[in-house]
């Protein structure tokens, strides 16, 4: 009580300071109610979180496809980014019906598109369970039986939770320890696809404009979750009925001005805020330049091999968005390390804080903390390059980090299967998550998706070089996999050895994968398939490495929180915990920012700026009838239609996994959707930057203008609660102040 006493005098004490902080549900109700009515905030935080119930407004924002996204009717329909859909209009085009190029509106339910494996994430209840972790745990336990009993306590947790009906249960670590929360959420496996703009405005700016300001991009998209006639989750099916959410967000119709308050709300997926200055020393000088020296190599050869080749183009784009979107982040985030000297400065605090953890005895253990962090650090960088491609290649329905898409596809689909194979020989509830037998319809969709990502040129291509970085690994790194059938091969004669293996290799069938899903693992060594062959082995190397990082984790997981409280106690302020993929918000206004010296961007965009980057071929090629739209005397050129705001800036802590996240004004009213941060901003993952850190979302108005006078979308609006008489609308057409 007496910490939690010292923590609200902090925040009212320093009230700006809680914009720092991407907050959990529970921390709002920390935060002094005064002055988040003075901020703007027209809602008891209690209608943000009720914490007896676990749940509130909050809970309308939901986790769509590893993005966030949020309920807009009590009909079920879902906004998040263009780019977090792309995916599943990718899945449904053809040369033939090119829906990445024309864009998608189902202007009947029963026109929309159903998805493969989307599924909708949509929280329950948030319960701290941190004793209970904690005394799980016995004294004395050597890192390794500590963590074992973490996870053996997690996984009790998550059976008790999951007794309930139709219930997905998880436990969440916080900073690797000094919190562990019991997440409850219902997740929703027929989601279908309602609308999504054509490429040329959900995508507008392309690369060019990739976090960067000004922007004039449409990322929106719009879908439905279903459930069955009783309201409880299905598999999709002709007989279930539009899912009604408890919490949804109206659309605003007040719009939206310099200055405003907003809340950003969401999923962020990773930050490294919480790391010793060594430790962020190592994404920068390593992590970072590697990604995008990899990738940069990956995205010519899938643009090379795609190229004049219209199924290959579709096939890989989704592919292509994802890399470039994280080649183009790893730039940035080397760019922001060292712009912002944010190593050095991290450094300097650590040096403070152990100066002054020396001096207080609760907290003196904090100094071996970092050494022994430092020492961990050390251990990792030995095998750190052989470590970074052998986790290049996902299992299962998991992510690499920084979510770049599996490639190549021939070795994550057999890594895959001899994963799946190894983890099927154990109990239930010993298998690694995503391989248990709840996930076994989540997995099949998986391999199913990634198929109609696959094109057979390109894969070949990536996987040649994969195996090619893998042979030029110093000789205390060597993947056994690589060197025990490619070590002699290098040049023609190493690409015309994997073409072989893809000829011959029955990993590409999907008729064929799916029978080997339920073989053991003698059975597929017996398969007499070369490239399986491989894929088993480069399983056997990762699993390896799997199991070390275990052991570095069990190490990790028990100095980083020492050093965590210490930093809290040191700064006497609330620190909100690194970003790890749970439910978020983050304070805000409306605001613009000066990016150098002698220049300043204000915080909207309008069509007069997207018609004034319009050249006619891409990025900068809006659609004919958006430019007919324009020039319709009525609500064109000629009115003031042209001051639609387009994109608007905001200084809510964002990070990946922020996108699609509602921005949501003072009344709890959807007034943007977040896509983007600005290219000073993309280090903002390592700290908080007041003066740059801005993210950006597409207007909610220039939606809705899109909706009336390109798309003649009046069934949709309607549906949103907004018709052609709305403020909504009316405030589409009005100056941007």
């Amino acid at each position: 009580m007496k910490t939690l006493t010292l923590l609200l005098a902090a925040l009212v004490a320093t009230p700006a300071l809680a914009l720092d902080g991407k907050w959990t549900p529970g921390q709002v109700l920390e935060i002094d109610p005064a002055w988040l009515a003075e901020q703007g905030l027209k809602l008891s935080p209690a209608e943000l979180w009720d914490g007896k119930r676990g749940t509130g407004l909050l809970a309308g924002t939901v986790n769509v496809a590893g993005c966030s996204g949020a309920f807009v009717s009590a009909t079920g329909l879902i906004i998040t980014n263009h780019h977090c859909l792309f995916p599943l209009i990718a899945q449904h085009s053809t040369p033939q019906r090119d829906l990445i190029t024309h864009g998608f509106l189902a202007r009947k339910v029963e026109e929309e598109l159903a998805g493969t494996s989307l599924r909708v994430e949509i929280p329950r209840r948030f319960t701290d369970v941190t004793a209970q972790i904690r005394a799980a745990i016995p004294a004395d336990a050597e890192p390794l039986q500590r963590l074992a009993a973490i996870e053996a306590k997690q996984q009790r947790l998550v059976s008790e939770c999951q007794r309930q009906a139709d219930t997905k249960c998880k436990v969440s670590a916080f900073d690797e320890g000094v919190q562990y929360t019991l997440i409850e959420s219902t997740e929703l496996r027929d989601v279908r696809l309602v609308y999504a703009p054509p490429r040329a405005i959900g995508e507008y700016g392309g690369e060019v404009d990739n976090w960067m300001w000004p922007r004039h991009t449409g990322d929106f998209a719009i879908a439905r979750a279903y459930a069955s006639a009783q309201g409880k989750p299905a598999d999709q099916h002709e007989d279930n009925r539009p899912y009604k959410p408890e919490f949804y967000f109206p659309i605003s119709t007040r719009g939206l001005k310099k200055d405003d308050f907003v809340m950003l709300l969401g999923y962020p997926g990773i930050t490294w805020r919480a790391l010793i200055a060594d430790e962020m020393r190592e994404r920068r000088e390593r992590f970072f330049v590697r990604r995008e020296d990899l990738f940069g190599e990956w995205i010519a050869h899938l643009e090379k091999a795609s190229a004049g080749n219209a199924a290959g183009e579709i096939a890989l784009a989704a592919n292509v968005k994802g890399i470039l979107n994280r080649y183009k982040n790893a730039q940035g985030q080397i760019a922001g390390l060292d712009r912002g000297l944010i190593v050095n400065k991290q450094q300097a605090q650590d040096e403070a804080l152990a100066g002054w953890a020396s001096t207080q005895p609760e907290h003196a253990a904090a100094i071996a903390a970092r050494a022994a962090l430092r020492e961990l650090l050390a251990e990792r960088e030995l095998s750190w390059e052989r470590n970074f491609l052998l986790n290049l290649i996902p299992m299962g329905v998991e992510s690499v980090a920084g979510g770049i898409p599996p490639l190549p596809k021939a070795l994550y689909f057999g890594a895959t299967l001899a994963h799946n194979a190894r983890e099927q020989s154990l109990a239930d509830t010993a298998r690694a998550s995503g391989f248990k037998a709840v996930d076994a319809q989540r997995l099949r969709d998986r391999l199913r998706v990634e198929q109609q990502n696959y094109f057979a040129p390109a894969d070949q291509l990536v996987f040649a070089a994969l195996v090619k970085r893998a042979l030029a690994l110093p000789d205390d790194q060597r993947i056994n996999a690589v060197d025990s059938r490619f070590a002699k091969l290098s040049g023609a004669a190493l690409n015309a050895a994997i073409a072989k293996l893809y000829e011959k290799s029955s990993l590409l069938d999907i008729d064929a994968r799916e029978t080997m899903l339920a073989e053991d693992l003698s059975t597929l060594q017996a398969r007499p398939d070369k490239l399986l062959d491989f894929a088993i082995a480069w399983n056997t190397d990762l699993r390896a490495l799997r199991q070390r990082e275990r052991e570095w984790n069990s190490v990790s997981s028990i100095h980083r929180p020492i050093w965590r409280r210490a930093m809290r106690a040191f700064a006497g302020k609330p620190i909100a915990p690194d970003a790890n993929g749970t439910l978020r918000i983050s304070f805000a206004h409306v605001q613009g920012y000066a990016p150098r010296d002698g220049v300043y961007y204000t915080p909207f965009t309008s069509l007069a700026g997207a018609l004034e980057k319009h050249t006619g071929q891409e990025p900068f090629a809006l659609p004919a009838a958006l430019l007919a739209a324009l020039r319709d005397p009525t609500h064109g050129f000629e009115s003031d239609n042209i001051h639609v705001p387009v994109n608007f800036l905001a200084d809510g802590d964002s990070s990946g996994g922020n996108s699609g996240s509602p921005m949501v004004n003072g009344y709890g009213e959807l007034v943007g959707i977040n896509f983007d941060r600005v290219w000073e901003n993309v280090a903002g993952d390592f700290g908080f930057n007041p003066q740059l850190s801005r993210n950006i979302s597409v207007d909610i108005r220039y939606l809705l203008w899109l909706l009336e006078h390109v798309e003649h979308a009046e069934a949709l609006l309607d549906e949103l609660g907004v018709t052609r008489k709305s403020s909504a609308v009316d405030a589409a057409a009005q100056p941007i102040p």
